[in-house]
C-alpha cells in the first residue's frame, strides 16, 4: 500500500493549497504510524509559487522522541560577560541580566551612564596629564609613550563599548528574531563564553598582580622606612604628582583607573571572542544541515531554503560587524603594540634580577629578590601573543564557517545539482563574509602571518630606535 501510495503522490502536481490539504490528511488516516519529513504542509505553505514541481514523500520509522534540549540564547549566553563589563562601565545598557531583548534600554540619564562618564573623564585626565608630562621631563622614553598609548587605548575602549550601547537593544532583536527562526542547536553557548571570560581575566588578573609586585618590591627596596602604600603610588605614578600634590584619595582615584584600562584592554578581546563564537556557531548550524543533505535527492526548493537560511546568518555577521568593528580594530591594534613592546623589554633587560636601590640596606625585602621586573615581562609577552593568538584564531573561524557549504555543494549530483545550487555556490565565492576592523581589514586565517611579519619588523626598527640588542641588554 504504501508503494503504491509514493507511486501515485510522486506523479501528481500540486498546484493548490485545498489539494495538498487534503492529501496530507488522507495519508495521515491510512498510515498514522509513519511520519513525513523535510516535506511537510509548512514547506508547501512557505513556498506556495513552487506547488507545481511532483510531491515526494520519503519513509521514516516511528523514533520516541528524546528530551528536549534547552536553547541557548544570546542574551543568557552573554549575561555573565556583560555584566563584568558594566563592573567597569562598559556597555551601559539596563535589563542585560534578564532574558527578554525586547526589555534591553539604553538611557543617557541612568546611573550606568554616569559611571562610564567618570571613567571617560578619569581615564581622558590620566591620559592628558601623562601628555603634559612629556613636555615637563627633559628625556621621555619608550615606557612613558607605552603608558601614554595604554591610557589612550583604554580611553578609546570605553568610548566605542558607549556607542554599541545606544546600538545593543536594537542589535539584540535582530539576533533574537534570527533566533526564534531557527533556534541555536549549541546548548553550551553560556558555558563556553563564560570559561573564556573567567580564563581570560583570570590570566590578566595574575599579569597585573605581577605588574603590582613590580611596584611594592621598589617601594620596600628603595624607601622601606615610608608608608608603603604612599611609596609605590608615587613610584607608580610619578608623572601624575608633577602637577597634583599627593594624597591618598588622588592616589586611589588613580589607581582604580588604571585598573579600568587594564580590565578594558583584556575584555575587548573577551568580547570578540565571544561575538566570533556566536557567529560561528549561527553559520555551523547551516553548515551541518548542508553537509547532511549533500547526497541526497533534494529538490530546488530545499537548496532555496538553506541558501536563505544561509543569508539569514550572513546578514546577521554584517550587521555585527557594522556594530563591533570599532572594538575588533582597537583590539588587534593594541595587541599588535603591546607584543612589540614587552617583546622589546624582554630583549633589553633579559631575565635577571634588577638591581639593589640602596647599598646600605643589608637585608633585600624584596618578594622575588629583584626578578620581579623580568617575571612580569616575560609572563605578560607570553600571555598576550597566546590572547592575541585565541582572538585571531576565533575570529578567522567566522570566514572560514562562511566558506564550508562551498566543499559540500560542490558534492552534489549532476541529477540534483540545479539554478539554486549555482546561485549558493556564487554567493559564497562572491561575497567576503568575516569580522572586519572598520573594513580597513577582514579577520582571516592568512592575517595571522601577516600580523607576525608586521611584529618582527617593527620590533627590528624599534631595537635600532632605541639601540637594544639581544647581545646587549642596557642600551648604553
Amino acid at each position: 500500500m504504501r508503494n503504491v501510495w509514493n507511486t501515485v503522490i510522486s506523479n501528481i502536481g500540486v498546484r493548490s493549497v485545498n489539494k495538498v490539504n487534503g492529501l496530507f490528511k488522507s495519508w495521515g488516516k491510512i498510515v498514522p504510524t509513519y511520519t513525513m519529513d523535510l516535506y511537510s504542509l509548512e514547506k508547501f505553505k512557505k513556498y506556495k509559487k513552487d506547488w507545481s514541481y511532483p510531491v515526494n514523500i520519503r519513509f521514516q520509522e516511528p523514533v520516541i522522541p528524546e528530551k528536549e534540549k534547552p536553547c541557548s540564547t544570546f542574551q543568557a549566553a552573554m549575561k555573565v560577560t556583560l555584566t563584568l563589563g558594566q563592573c567597569f562601565g562598559l556597555n551601559p545598557v539596563q535589563g542585560i541580566r534578564g532574558n527578554e531583548p525586547a526589555k534591553l534600554r539604553f538611557k543617557f540619564l541612568s546611573w550606568r551612564c554616569a559611571y562610564t562618564a567618570i571613567s571617560l573623564l578619569g581615564q581622558f585626565t590620566m591620559a592628558f596629564v601623562l601628555f603634559l608630562s612629556l613636555f615637563k621631563e627633559s628625556s621621555s622614553t619608550v615606557d612613558t609613550a607605552t603608558t601614554l598609548l595604554f591610557y589612550g587605548f583604554g580611553f578609546t575602549t570605553t568610548i566605542l563599548f558607549l556607542r554599541i550601547a545606544t546600538k545593543w537593544p536594537q542589535l539584540c532583536m535582530v539576533i533574537a528574531k534570527a533566533e526564534s527562526a531557527e533556534p541555536n542547536t549549541d546548548a553550551k553557548l553560556n558555558r563556553k563564553f563564560n570559561m573564556v571570560c573567567v580564563i581570560i581575566l583570570l590570566l590578566a588578573f595574575v599579569e597585573h598582580g605581577f605588574s603590582e609586585l613590580h611596584g611594592i618590591s621598589i617601594a620596600l627596596d628603595c624607601h622601606p622606612e615610608k608608608p608603603l602604600y604612599e611609596t609605590f603610588i608615587k613610584g607608580s605614578f610619578a608623572w601624575l604628582f608633577l602637577f597634583l600634590p599627593y594624597n591618598d584619595f588622588i592616589g586611589f582615584l588613580a589607581h582604580f583607573f588604571n585598573i579600568q584600562c587594564t580590565f578594558n584592554w583584556n575584555f575587548t578581546d573577551v568580547f570578540v571572542i565571544c561575538m566570533s563564537m556566536y557567529l560561528t556557531a549561527r553559520l555551523e548550524q547551516v553548515n551541518q544541515r548542508i553537509i547532511a543533505a549533500k547526497d541526497k535527492n533534494s529538490p530546488s526548493s530545499f537548496w532555496r531554503t538553506m541558501r536563505e537560511d544561509y543569508n539569514r546568518s550572513v546578514h546577521l555577521v554584517r550587521q555585527v560587524d557594522k556594530i563591533i568593528g570599532g572594538v575588533v580594530f582597537i583590539s588587534f591594534a593594541s595587541n599588535l603594540f603591546f607584543v612589540c613592546s614587552q617583546l622589546l623589554h624582554t630583549l633589553a633587560g633579559g631575565i635577571k634580577a634588577s638591581p639593589k636601590c640602596r647599598s646600605d640596606l643589608t637585608a633585600d625585602r624584596r618578594l622575588f629578590g629583584g626578578y620581579e621586573h623580568s617575571i612580569y615581562f616575560v609572563y605578560s609577552f607570553l600571555f598576550l601573543v597566546i590572547r592575541s593568538l585565541a582572538v585571531s584564531l576565533t575570529a578567522a573561524k567566522v570566514h572560514a564557517a562562511s566558506i564550508e557549504p562551498a566543499h559540500a555543494l560542490y558534492d552534489v549530483s549532476s541529477a540534483n545539482y540545479c539554478v539554486e545550487v549555482e546561485r549558493f555556490l556564487d554567493q559564497i565565492h562572491g561575497d567576503t563574509v568575516a569580522l572586519s576592523g572598520l573594513q580597513f581589514f577582514h579577520v582571516k586565517r592568512g592575517l595571522i602571518l601577516t600580523i607576525a611579519g608586521t611584529i618582527v619588523t617593527y620590533e627590528l626598527v624599534l631595537m635600532q630606535f632605541t639601540g637594544v640588542s639581544p647581545a646587549s641588554p642596557e642600551p648604553g
